[in-house]
């Protein structure tokens, strides 16, 4: 178990260090589903990485993490910080998620520089693209990041993929 997550570590610090942090930024916010926490970071966003591993996939109920990392002293809390509660997934690593609403918003490793934000929170829109699907490995059987599946604008798609009128 050590094993693995000391290589899930290292291997978003490799694409942190392989793809350059974007230069042209604007303050970064985000905040849980009740907007209860918020923070802001004063940073630039690092490489868009969407992580498979199994942890992620359970810890957010889905098929991957969408993730980037910001370096942790340009990140601060602005509102909730009392409010966060946190789950230690593997050694070392904590995942903080709001209390009330249960939004995994940032996960972290206390000895690192960076802090890894989980996308679906942000609130500010980024125009960088993901540089990566990462842990395919341990992948969700059911999907398949080639498959081409029907796009919808809203919820209002059948079973069946097509478009209800």
């Amino acid at each position: 178990m050590h094993a693995t997550a000391d290589r899930r570590t290292r291997t978003l610090a490799a694409w942190s260090k392989r793809f350059r942090y974007n230069r042209d930024w604007n303050m970064l916010t985000g905040s849980c589903l009740c907007r209860s926490v918020t923070y802001e970071v004063d940073a630039p966003i690092g490489p868009i990485v969407h992580c498979h591993c199994k942890t992620c996939r359970r810890a957010h109920g889905s098929a991957f993490s969408s993730l980037s990392s910001v370096r942790r002293d340009k990140f601060r809390w602005t509102s909730g910080a009392d409010l966060l509660s946190s789950y230690e997934s593997s050694p070392g690593k904590l995942r903080r998620f709001c209390s009330r609403c249960g939004s995994h918003i940032v996960a972290e490793r206390v000895n690192q520089p960076t802090i890894m934000l989980r996308l679906g929170c942000l609130n500010t829109p980024v125009t960088e693209r993901p540089k990566a699907h990462i842990w395919r490995s341990e992948g969700a059987s059911w999907f398949d990041p080639k498959d081409v599946v029907p796009e919808f604008r809203d919820a209002k798609a059948t079973t069946t993929g097509k478009q209800e009128k």
